[in-house]
């Protein structure tokens, strides 16, 4: 049974590869016989073309020729006429009005004419002279008589003609009205047979140089008589004669190649195209072992190729069968190996995804407890405010407590959105030239306020002595988030009376960049060792009540850790519980010069933006509404529209300077804030350009704030709104600002 079935598999094997080959061959032939088709014609088609350029260029040039000897006879015989009209003033005419055949003679040389004729006005030959033998009756008989006499009566006409005879010569002849008498004119030059053959053979010789062979048989004819091939024999042959020709000719004229089919031949038979000039056909063929020149080779490359598949094939199938056995055995075994690997592998991804599942339960319980305790606590003190509105007093201090849950609240969702841009890479640092010591002074006004509302000592370190190059590229937004995360955390887990000390050290210059080293110390509670192997992980606190009684999120050092990260420093910690932490912060940076650093101002610009009348673009009526109230408490006068739309179409319809600014939220329905802005930007009026346009969004990030400027607006202003900042932007922006 088993040998069978081998037997049958043998022979199915036979009959596939037989199959196999007379298929491979098939498609081969197909392949080649349409490739040297395809060839052929290219070849006839860029034969054709070329004869065709070089026709009418050959029928330019006789064209051309033929208008200069004609303009030249024209011009002589002119002259002849004013010798005629002044000839006897002159002396050169003995009888004005009828010259004599001497005179003739030499009015003719001098214009270098081979003959003149003199006709009255019928037409009649009066006088002539003649170097060529031509009889002026025969002559005067083959010209259009009516154009010919006409210039009698149109003295600026001119009558010219080429007469061109059997033998190929002719005769350039050109005729004007008498001036002395009344009558015709008529010079003309003659050209021989042989010079004409001499000069125009250009038409005979293109054909030299194909061969027919490895060109295709090249014919040329004028209607149905050929002029010109490179097969000798076909000259002066009707095409009519020819069967392929006379098959080119059925299909019409055109560049696709035609086949001349022949029943009584199988092999043989011609293809061929034709294309027209300005005056001859132009026909290209050639012979079917030309045209299928590669084909054999093809079919023999094929066929050998075929024959060594084959015979790998069986060498292939006997190898396979010494092998089978082998094989089979460390198949099984690899089989063996790979299913306990993925097992391992299945095993290991239900330990991640489980890891993952307590990861994200552990987030959302994080996030539920810290969203829930400062809004517990501003719902809270709403519900006493509703139960104590009388007590202004309790109203004042519960309000504050509410703004310090919001704040916390505002900075937990700021500081998870940032993480997820870190962890996702879309945080960009800028790479803007600063000045370290301002940026530290900066720094030192903000913690030293928190410090001493915390009751703790707080020293910094901005003597230029310990930064000697103050100038450097860097990311100013994200460096002081750096040192204000740090200095945070050294002002929240320090102790009532505790320092947070600074130490700038420059570790040195080369090539163009500076090392900066800062050491931040504290007196606070300090970190166990277990929990600083941690410290940069997201949410990570060491007590669990943390969260309650220090308000933190857990996100800060892995903040600082990701930012210190891509500026490509280092951040260290040591710390002893009870006893405080040292955080040892080392960053490079390019060099900068002080010309390109701008020092900003401590001070805020402040100002009055009363009497100022702005539109404000913005969806959600409750935003709408607290924006509205604020700014009206400012003395603003405010015009509110729902969405982008809204505003571009309002301002359009609106008189120049009916508004002194806009404020445009980015997120809206029906058109954004950021197209909204760059379509304003786009009107066709005096102010769409030099309007303030200021952002007031929730999106809040350094990369939100460069879009809106891109777009064209002027500031960005996040949300929650701090009126003091709004105002002081929008009086700045308005040419309202105090300094």
């Amino acid at each position: 049974m088993e040998e069978k079935k081998r037997r049958s598999k043998w022979w199915l094997l036979n009959l596939v590869s037989v199959i196999s080959g007379l298929v491979l061959l098939s498609i081969v032939f197909l392949t080649s016989t349409a490739t040297d088709i395809n060839n052929a014609g290219m070849r006839l088609l860029n034969t054709v073309e070329y004869m065709k350029e070089q026709c009418n260029n050959s029928q330019l040039r006789d064209l051309a020729s033929e208008s200069k000897s004609l303009l030249r006879v024209s011009e002589s015989i002119d002259m002849v006429r004013w010798r005629l009209n002044y000839g006897g003033e002159t002396g050169e005419i003995e009888t004005p009005g009828a010259p004599t055949e001497a005179e003739l003679k030499m009015l003719a040389s001098d214009s270098y004419l081979g003959g003149l004729i003199l006709l009255d006005e019928t037409g009649a030959v009066q006088a002539y002279y003649d170097t060529v033998g031509i009889n002026p009756e025969s002559l005067i008989a083959n010209m259009d008589s009516a154009a010919l006499m006409d210039v009698i009566d149109f003295k600026e006409k001119t009558y010219a003609v080429r007469v061109i005879n059997d033998d190929e010569s002719h005769i350039d002849l050109a005729a004007v009205g008498r001036s002395d008498a009344r009558g015709v004119i008529v010079g003309y030059y003659y050209t021989s047979a042989q010079f004409t053959r001499t000069f125009n053979n250009s038409i005979r010789t293109l054909v030299n140089g194909f061969a027919a062979k490895q060109d295709g048989t090249i014919v040329i004819a004028d209607n149905n008589s050929i002029i010109a091939s490179n097969a000798p024999e076909l000259i002066d042959m009707d095409i009519n004669t020819v069967p392929i020709i006379k098959r080119i000719m059925s299909e019409g004229t055109g560049t696709h190649l035609v086949r001349e089919w022949d029943p009584q031949r199988l092999f043989g038979n011609e293809f061929g195209l034709m294309d027209k000039s300005r005056s001859y056909y132009i026909y290209a063929f050639m012979d079917e072992r030309s045209v299928f020149a590669t084909t054999p080779q093809s079919m023999g490359y094929a066929l050998l190729l075929y024959v060594i598949f084959i015979v790998l094939l069986r060498t292939m199938r006997w190898r396979t069968a010494q092998t089978y056995e082998r094989q089979q055995v460390e198949a099984q075994r690899q089989y063996t190996a790979e299913l306990e690997q993925k097992n391992g592998q299945l095993h290991e991804s239900a330990i991640q995804a489980q890891r993952a599942n307590a990861a994200k339960s552990s987030f959302l319980s994080r996030m539920s407890h810290d969203i829930r305790t400062p809004l517990n606590g501003i719902i809270g003190l709403l519900n006493i405010d509703e139960a104590h509105f009388d007590d202004g007093e309790l109203l004042r201090a519960n309000h504050e407590k509410m703004m310090v849950s919001a704040n916390h609240l505002l900075s937990l969702i700021n500081d998870v959105l940032q993480m997820s841009k870190l962890e996702d890479g879309k945080v960009e640092l800028t790479h803007e030239p600063v000045n370290l010591i301002a940026i530290a002074r900066e720094v030192s006004v903000i913690i030293s306020e928190r410090a001493a509302n915390a009751g703790i000592h707080f020293s910094d370190d901005v003597d230029p002595a310990h930064t000697p190059y103050p100038y450097v590229y860097a990311s100013p937004l994200h460096l002081r988030q750096i040192f204000l995360n740090i200095y945070s955390n050294s002002i929240k887990y320090n102790v009532q009376g505790g320092y947070v000390t600074t130490h700038t050290e420059c570790m040195g210059v080369a090539n163009g960049r500076v090392t900066y080293r800062w050491t931040i110390a504290d007196t606070g509670i300090g970190m166990s060792k277990e929990f600083l192997s941690h410290i940069f992980e997201p949410f990570s606190q060491e007590r669990s009540d943390s969260r309650s009684v220090y308000q933190g999120t857990g996100l800060g050092m892995t903040i600082v850790k990701s930012l210190i990260d891509m500026m490509g420093g280092t951040i260290s910690i040591d710390s002893r519980e009870g006893k405080g932490s040292v955080f040892v912060i080392t960053i490079p940076f390019d060099l900068a010069g002080e010309k390109d650093v701008l020092n900003p101002g401590m001070e805020q610009p402040t100002g009055s933006i009363a009497g100022l009348n702005m539109m404000l673009a913005e969806d959600n009526e409750l935003n709408a509404e607290i924006a509205k109230t604020l700014l009206e408490d400012q003395g603003v006068h405010i015009t509110v529209v729902g969405d982008g739309r809204q505003a571009l179409d309002m301002f359009a319809k609106s008189e120049p300077g009916t508004f002194d600014a806009i404020l445009m939220d980015i997120m809206m329905p029906v058109m954004d804030g950021i197209t909204a802005t760059r379509e304003i930007r786009k009107l066709n009026r005096p102010d769409a350009r030099t309007i303030p346009i200021i952002a007031m969004t929730a999106n809040a990030f350094e990369e939100d704030a460069q879009k809106c400027l891109k777009a064209g607006m002027n500031a960005h202003l996040s949300k929650p709104l701090q009126m003091r900042m709004v105002v002081a932007t929008i009086a700045n922006i308005c040419g309202r600002g105090e300094e």
